[in-house]
This record gives C-alpha cells, structure tokens and sequence, in this order.
C-alpha cells in the first residue's frame, strides 16, 4: 500500500494552480432611468470579465448602453441592479468616499472631448489629478517629484515640446494626448477610453490607437475602449459588441 504521507508534496504539485479573479468585472449588471411612470432601461443583464492587462473593446450603436457601461464599471455611475468587481471585490456598493479614492487611485479616464483646463498650461493640466489627490501642503512638498513624473508622462505621448502652450494653442490630436496623459499621470491600473478617437481625423485617431495599445503592450495597462468604429475595435485583444443594452458578441478582434 503506497505511503500516503509520502504522497503528498506531489498530491499538492499536481493540482491546478487557483485561476486569479477578473481585474475588472460585471455581474447582471442593470441600469435603467425613470422617467415619470416609465422606466427606460440602458443596460440588461450584463456580464463581463476584463483580465488585467488585456485591451477590451466595447463596440455598439449610439444609444446602445457602451458609454452608460463603462461609467458604471468606472464607478462614474451605479448600477441599478448588479455588482461591479475589482480584482473579486465589490466595489459599486462602497462608501461615496471610497468610491472616490478608487477613481482617483485605481480608474484612469479619456473621453471623446479632452476637459482640458483652458486657463492652463498643459503641464498644470496633466498635474491637476496629483493636486486633486494631496492636500495643499501635501501636493508642495512633493511638486518637484510630480513636476517630474508629469514631464515623464508627456514624453511618452510625446508632448515634451508643448509643456507650456495652453489648449487653445494645441492640434486635437495633441489635446487628445494631453488628456491621455492626464488620465496616466496618477498611475491608473485601468484605463477607461470612451470614444477617444471620435472627435479626430482618421489618421489623428489612428496615431492614438497606436499610443494606447503602446501604453497596453510596454506598460501592462488595461485599457478598456468603447467605440462605435469596429475598424479600430479590432486591433484591441478582444471585442464585446451591445446591442439595444445587451451583450450580443464576444470574441477575439483579431
């Protein structure tokens, strides 16, 4: 009879290793609005899973829901029925101020027009999210740290030259990478891009495609995209089409 006890380091070597949970995921995700007695519903019943590091596509008509899902995965929005999970956990159901600190912390956000301060530079732009999270004194003690960190982020959207121009002053394909920048500046493990090509040429869009999937591919980033252009869809890892607030397609983009 073989010796159980002798067995068992390679018992324990031969089980599967655990499979880590999703970095980001829905559960029967459900969003609706009220208006008067009707209930107008955005989102039905979705369920997604984003592994950490992958480039996620969400394609879909106008009025489709994808703008509404990535606000509410971004904790911009609450689910009116469903759970949003980072890495497992419950997140859509915390405290206000913890919702907040994980906007802060964990989401970083690209919309399709850029929200840049007119009044700054775009060096102070890419600086507010850092003044934001520190308190005054915080934020001074630290400014030649974060001056640095926010140079170092511009070059890679390749910007060092328009530290000091205003917006009003930049192309919009340069606003757009400012914006990135902005979004990259606090170190987001996520970021959340809705429609950031939408407002560009088609050439302008491509060159910010190729940055995102550079900040996905050198930097592990998650990114997840929504976007109504398939073309563009398809050069992320994975493509998740909804249909009238409906997961209709999953699939490879390639």
């Amino acid at each position: 009879m073989p010796d159980l006890l002798a067995l068992e380091p390679t018992r324990r070597l031969m089980q599967p290793a655990p499979i880590a949970p999703a970095h980001l995921s829905t559960v029967a995700l459900e969003k609706f609005y009220r208006k008067g007695d009707h209930k107008i519903p955005v989102l039905r019943g979705v369920e997604i899973s984003i592994r950490r590091g992958e480039f996620l596509s969400i394609v879909g008509q106008s009025g489709s829901g994808k703008s509404t899902l990535l606000h509410v995965m971004g904790l911009l929005d609450s689910p009116s029925v469903g759970e949003v999970l980072l890495d497992g956990d419950r997140i859509d159901d915390l405290p206000q101020t913890t919702r907040d600190e994980l906007r802060n912390r964990v989401f970083g956000f690209v919309f399709q027009f850029y929200h840049l301060l007119p009044e700054l530079s775009v060096l102070e732009n890419v600086l507010t999210p850092l003044m934001i999270r520190h308190s005054m004194l915080g934020y001074w003690k630290r400014r030649r740290e974060f001056k640095a960190q926010a140079e170092e982020i511009l070059e890679k959207v390749g910007l060092t030259h328009r530290l000091k121009h205003k917006p009003n002053e930049l192309s919009g394909g340069e606003m757009q990478r400012a914006a990135i920048a902005r979004s990259l500046v606090a170190k987001p493990e996520i970021l959340l891009a809705d429609e950031p090509t939408g407002n560009l040429d088609a050439g302008t869009g491509q060159e910010i495609l190729g940055l995102l999937r550079n900040l996905n591919e050198q930097e592990g980033l998650t990114i997840v995209m929504v976007t109504h252009d398939e073309n563009l869809a398809r050069s992320a890892h994975r493509l998740v089409r909804l249909t009238e607030g409906r997961l209709e397609v999953l699939s490879d983009a390639a």
